[in-house]
């Protein structure tokens, strides 16, 4: 059904050139006028959302959910699990940074995990457990795409539902703020991260949009924060509640000129969402601890079987003895021997830094690759089965529309480990990543 859902969108497009022009020139004209960019380009340049139906969102909901209770176990069982702590690899700056209680228990109260859907599986490759980015672009993307031309004339046909999540954001952090104030009042919002992010226009619409729900906000680089009296502050305005998007690594990297947004988080001057326990599942290990068979324990069957479907095999790159589909192996030996089927990455990076494909790296490469990842913190991941599809992509510098297959990245936003929508970020290459240059669509339901 999703594969006949894109077939007969594209040949609506494909039939009709004046449909084309018209959902061109209407795409691009109110992506413009909401400023739908990120690091200066046009975020969705594309002519259909990524459909999938009731029933494979249904699964995909019940697959992220029963694999989000592993996820959580792992979140409380690190402080007091010696092996797994230090699996995570925490830095030490985390590590002080994960002592300190923010108010509540919840590991994560927003989080994304990033996966690829087939006919034949439905596999992650890794969670977000931290700052996840999307959810104001996904919904905002999603109002666009049902107003275009082509979508009109397809949804005559087919009932076509949106997922939209800034509202359940919203109520998150108000849940989390409640639980720990204990009062109904409403707070004053901060949206906290450094200036200058190809993010910013995210940010900008999430302040637009608590505002119009009648919650003051700002918009506030943690190096411009105060602390007065005992409450944090960004300039005159007072902040109850932050919504937290600086990153942890990126906050270390800069923690003396943010001391007051520290402090403010040590004191709970403020109610910050996520908390920086984060880490604890954030960290890219998460799925080797998930697929080390020594923590199985913690797990019951529902889980252990999530964990079988739909994460992939994971270690820390060193020179050490460990399983693999339950036979022991030299671990150094067969990554050297398995480059076709393993993917090296850095255990707490973003943006696709730092990644070797082997499939796609020559042997010599392959070697230097994982001489990289011994003198750093670096994971063997298995590959998983990735699906494409072919979009209407906007050429904007030509003025026209081309049909692309682009390699698809399903990202569905859970919250509260709830499964509640999902965008779906596209790429010509194998890394599906909008800071390395991918596009994003809004996911929608076709029944």
């Amino acid at each position: 059904m999703m594969g006949e859902a894109a077939r007969l969108y594209n040949e609506l497009l494909e039939s009709d050139a004046a449909l084309v022009e018209e959902s061109r020139l209407f795409l691009l004209e109110r992506f413009r006028d909401v400023r739908f960019i990120f690091g200066g380009r046009t975020l969705a340049p594309y002519l259909r959302p990524h459909f999938v139906t009731r029933k494979e969102w249904q699964q995909i909901s019940r697959a992220c959910e029963s694999a989000w209770s592993a996820i959580e176990k792992v979140g409380r069982a690190a402080p007091d699990d010696k092996l797994m702590f230090e699996q995570l690899g925490l830095t030490q700056g985390e590590r002080e940074l994960v002592r300190i209680d923010p108010g509540y228990a919840d590991v994560s109260v927003t989080s994304r995990i990033d996966s690829f859907l087939t006919p034949d599986s439905y596999r992650f490759v890794e969670l977000n457990a931290e700052c996840p980015a999307g959810i104001a672009y996904a919904d905002v993307a999603a109002e666009i795409f049902l107003d275009l031309p082509v979508m009109r004339r397809f949804t005559r046909q087919h009932k076509v539902t949106p997922m939209y999540c800034r509202e359940i954001m919203l109520d998150s952090l108000l849940t989390i703020y409640s639980r720990v104030r204990g009062k109904s009042e409403r707070p004053n919002i901060a949206i906290v991260d450094y200036r200058g992010l190809p993010t910013q226009r995210e940010f900008e619409l999430f302040k637009e949009f608590f505002e119009s729900r009648g919650y003051p906000s700002t918009i506030a680089d943690p190096r411009d924060l105060e602390m007065r009296e005992g409450r944090l502050h960004h300039g005159d305005f007072r902040i109850d509640l932050v919504y937290r998007r600086v990153l942890t690594t990126e906050l270390l990297d800069r923690l003396d000129e943010c001391k007051p947004f520290v402090e403010a988080y040590r004191a709970g001057a403020a109610v910050f969402v996520n908390s920086f326990r984060t880490k604890y599942v954030h960290k890219k290990m998460l799925f080797g601890i998930l697929t080390d068979e020594r923590h199985e324990h913690y797990f019951d069957e529902r889980e252990r079987e999530a964990i079988r479907l739909h994460i992939p095999w994971t270690r820390r790159v060193e020179d050490a003895k460990t399983t693999y589909r339950g036979e022991e192996i030299e671990l150094l030996s067969f990554i050297r021997a398995s480059r076709n089927r393993l993917v090296l990455k850095p255990n707490d990076e973003y943006g696709g830094s730092g990644i070797f494909i082997g499939w796609e790296t020559e042997e010599q490469a392959w070697d230097e690759a994982i001489e990289k990842a011994l003198a750093g913190d670096y994971l063997a991941q298995e590959r998983v089965q990735t699906g494409r599809e072919v979009f209407p992509w906007v050429n904007e510098s030509e003025g026209r529309v081309e049909m692309r297959e682009q390699l698809l990245d399903l990202d569905p936003l859970l919250f509260f480990g709830r499964a509640a929508g999902a965008f779906t970020r596209l790429s010509s290459s194998s890394l599906a990543n909008v800071t390395s240059g991918a596009g994003m669509v809004p996911t929608m339901v076709i029944e």
